[in-house]
């Protein structure tokens, strides 16, 4: 690896070795290079986070390349508990990497925790673009900034807009997906950190983001976004929310729609 110690976990730090040699051989000359994003790169990574990570490509993975890098992720989940599980990756062809106007097309995937790879848009975004280009760390492969062309203030106020308000509409019309305790927590976070980022122009981490949000928003929800924080610590998919907190949570998203498009028609956002 480009950086011995990317991480203050010498246990992860083991997996991301073992991670970074074993797609090298897998994809051979077709790996560009292999980037830690999320957390990691903006700042509030713990021990109860996702490692993300992108890894660059010259094209397009081949089919047998598929079984092989599922085989790997099994292997890699199964050796190393628990941060093998919490290892989350997407797939990027160079030419889809390098032009953020190709956000929202489907790439290979590894969701959290996952063994079996799937083409999904979840990574193919203007924000991880920007986060990899500007903060991400090198594990191997040369500067991102080289690969990804720079992406504008207003293409990235345009994206996470559009995320408040699709999520949010989403949320809106069918909450019930997400009536779990993982979800309750992440929705919070999320929306104080969208808004946060929104204002400012650039990504920024949960932690900041609530932290900006305690002390630029209504207190009201002071006691709410600080739960979501101590909560989300141990909150699985598979357990029910609370029922008055998922409410109050649900509420808080409809709070940050509208303070969004206060500050979109303030800005000319549209």
């Amino acid at each position: 690896m480009t950086n011995q110690l990317p991480t203050p976990y010498p246990a992860l730090n083991e997996v991301l070795r073992d991670m970074v040699a074993s797609n090298q051989t897998i994809l051979g000359d077709k790996c560009v290079g292999i980037y830690l994003q999320g957390s990691l790169a903006v700042g509030d990574f713990d021990q109860h986070s996702d490692v993300d990570y992108i890894i660059a490509l010259h094209e397009d993975l081949a089919h047998e390349q598929v079984a092989a890098l599922d085989a790997n992720q099994a292997r890699i989940r199964a050796r190393y508990d628990p941060w093998g599980q919490h290892l989350e990756c997407s797939y990027f062809p160079l030419d889809v990497l390098r032009d953020y106007r190709q956000s929202g097309g489907l790439v290979w995937y590894f969701d959290h925790g996952a063994t079996t790879l799937i083409r999904s848009n979840h990574c193919n975004t203007a924000l991880v673009r920007w986060v990899v280009r500007d903060m991400g760390i090198t594990l191997a492969g040369p500067d991102p900034q080289s690969l990804i062309d720079p992406i504008p203030v207003a293409a990235l106020r345009k994206e996470i807009l559009s995320v408040i308000r699709g999520w949010g509409g989403d949320l809106m019309i069918d909450p019930e997906p997400y009536n779990n305790r993982f979800y309750q927590s992440f929705i919070v976070l999320n929306y104080c950190r969208m808004l946060h980022d929104l204002r400012r122009g650039r990504p920024g981490s949960k932690l900041t983001g609530i932290t900006w949000a305690k002390a630029n928003l209504d207190p009201a929800w002071t006691g709410l976004i600080d739960r979501a924080w101590i909560t989300r610590k141990d909150a699985m998919i598979w357990q029910q929310a609370d029922q008055d907190e998922f409410k109050a949570s649900l509420e808080f998203v409809r709070y940050i729609m509208q303070q969004a498009e206060q500050y979109a028609a303030e800005n000319g956002l549209g």
